[in-house]
């Protein structure tokens, strides 16, 4: 888990010009903030099996950010979401290692399928 957290964090070094320090990626890059506060919940509703406080924790996540990550999505490490305002994520998703997302972007199902 840590490994994919400083994986995160890493990629954005790698693929942003515009980021200069540590302090600064952490406190101003939504999109790392997003995936981070994800990949708590994820855990959350992979192991303990838990309904409610996982989705509330992605609620949250989306009211601080404006990157809304579905707790049931499967993300890779060394995922990138620069510029997240909208972003949406669905439960269905599945996105793969070092995948750079963009705003406005939205991955999902479309249908009531599972």
């Amino acid at each position: 888990m840590l490994d994919t957290l400083r994986t995160d964090f890493q990629v954005i070094f790698e693929r942003d010009p515009a980021a200069r320090n540590w302090l600064e990626v952490i406190f101003c890059y939504p999109g790392l903030q997003a995936l981070w506060i994800y990949r708590l919940a994820h855990w959350l509703h992979n192991s303990l099996r838990l309904p409610f406080l996982p989705r509330l924790i992605s609620q949250i996540a989306r009211m601080l950010t404006g990157v809304e990550i579905h707790p049931g999505a499967v993300i890779g490490k060394g995922a990138f979401i620069d510029h997240g305002m909208g972003v949406v994520i669905g439960e269905t998703a599945i996105i793969g290692e070092y995948v750079l997302l963009y705003q406005g972007t939205t991955l999902g199902g479309t249908g009531k399928e599972s």
